[in-house]
């Protein structure tokens, strides 16, 4: 499986399918993240909670993400609606949903309410910001796969600045939760990777970076080139 998962966060329902169709060309792509914002957890809100009706009707018309025989989608759900939204993105096709630690009072609970309905069909990560408290994990532990990082300060938005006050939160993770896979969403670059890889990461998480290189073919062969020994 590829290290390098490349992040949509879309802007209408015409560009998810153009930037998915993209990334769904470029052979190494075996994960591709939908970012979903609803505009209170984070803003601006994203695709689909701007036209909610049009992605009801692709729903009820059955529709499903293109070339599920070859990519995985994960959701990064930062928004408030988890259960319905999740609902939603899984009859669409996702496998791997990503809930954010401010979306839920109650974040066991709503860990195993998802596992009790979908069982082991589909794998579940706990996204931390860089202000979370890592002890925030471990009430979890017995119902996600990994932990994604936030590497920027302000989330939903594709283009952040990285903040390297990720890396201690992350070397602190590693003492605590050694065998917990982790992988990095934001602010993710060739010249942070490295770091990131020598820390553990399991995936890297990269949204602009591809999709705003003048070739994101070449963009996810770099990435690949790393070659971590870290993932899975």
């Amino acid at each position: 499986m590829s290290l390098t998962v490349p992040a949509v966060l879309p802007s209408s329902r015409s560009d998810l399918e153009k930037k998915l169709a993209l990334l769904a060309s470029i052979p190494p792509v075996s994960r591709i993240q939908i970012d979903v914002v609803d505009g209170r957890l984070a803003a601006p809100a994203s695709w689909p909670y701007t036209a909610p009706k049009e992605f009801q009707n692709m729903l009820k018309h059955g529709e499903m993400l293109p070339a599920l025989e070859h990519v995985a989608y994960e959701v990064d759900l930062m928004c408030f609606d988890v259960l319905s939204a999740a609902e939603a993105w899984l009859a669409f096709g996702a496998s791997r949903l990503t809930f954010h630690a401010e979306s839920a009072s109650d974040l066991p609970r709503l860990f195993a309410s998802v596992r009790d309905r979908y069982g082991s069909f589909i794998s579940l990560g706990l996204a931390l910001n860089i202000a979370a408290d890592l002890a925030l994990i471990r009430p979890c532990l017995h119902e996600i796969e990994y932990v994604q990082f936030m590497g920027i300060a302000r989330i939903g938005k594709q283009g952040e600045s990285f903040d390297e006050r990720i890396f201690k939160k992350i070397k602190t993770f590693r003492t605590l939760y050694p065998a917990l896979p982790f992988q990095v969403d934001g602010g993710v670059s060739l010249e942070n990777a490295k770091s990131l890889l020598a820390l553990g990461a399991a995936n890297l998480v990269v949204g602009s970076a591809i999709l705003r290189a003048a070739n994101p073919f070449a963009a996810v062969a770099a990435f690949e080139a790393l070659q971590s020994p870290y993932g899975v």
